[in-house]
């Protein structure tokens, strides 16, 4: 920026964005500081460098607004658990199933797990069983990323929002 550039030629687009063409970067910076404004190397590897003249202070704050907005309208996609055991009931896998149906249609991911105690580990096929028929109640509302896996002593599931058709 301004005495920094150290080329001997550079290419010179204006404020309003017109080419102003090749000149020597005393020439340009003197074009620059005469309307008030900076000159600002844009691309440093061309061959010559292209500057441009412009506010530098108001180009980096509407930078700074870009960036802004661009990080609200992210998206940020939370990993919620839900904890299953292999002896679980009817009236308790309808509460999990309620409280995964929440969290999916709040837009995030789901982790499904299942920890195995004692004897339980002699049986991982059961959990596997009692995952898989969890998935099937969720019925078109989530998406499978990962099958029930047996890692240790837990098996889990990754479930995702199942994507909804907005054309109606």
């Amino acid at each position: 920026m301004n005495g920094e550039i150290r080329d001997q030629e550079v290419r010179v687009i204006g404020a309003d964005g017109q080419q102003l063409g090749i000149m020597s970067s005393y020439a340009a910076l003197r074009l620059a500081e005469e309307k008030d404004l900076d000159l600002v190397k844009i691309s440093p590897t061309a061959n010559p460098p292209v500057c441009k003249i412009m506010d530098y202070g108001k180009f980096r704050f509407e930078q700074g607004k870009k960036e802004k907005e661009s990080r609200r309208n992210q998206k940020v996609m939370e990993v919620k658990e839900v904890r299953l055991s292999m002896t679980i009931d009817t009236g308790d896998l309808n509460v999990k199933l309620r409280q995964a149906q929440k969290f999916l249609e709040a837009g995030n991911k789901v982790m499904v797990s299942i920890r195995l105690r004692g004897r339980q580990n002699a049986h991982p096929g059961l959990g596997v069983e009692v995952m898989n028929n969890f998935f099937s109640m969720l019925e078109g509302k989530a998406v499978q990323d990962k099958k029930p896996a047996n890692e240790g002593r837990n098996i889990t599931m990754m479930l995702s929002p199942a994507k909804q058709d907005t054309r109606s």
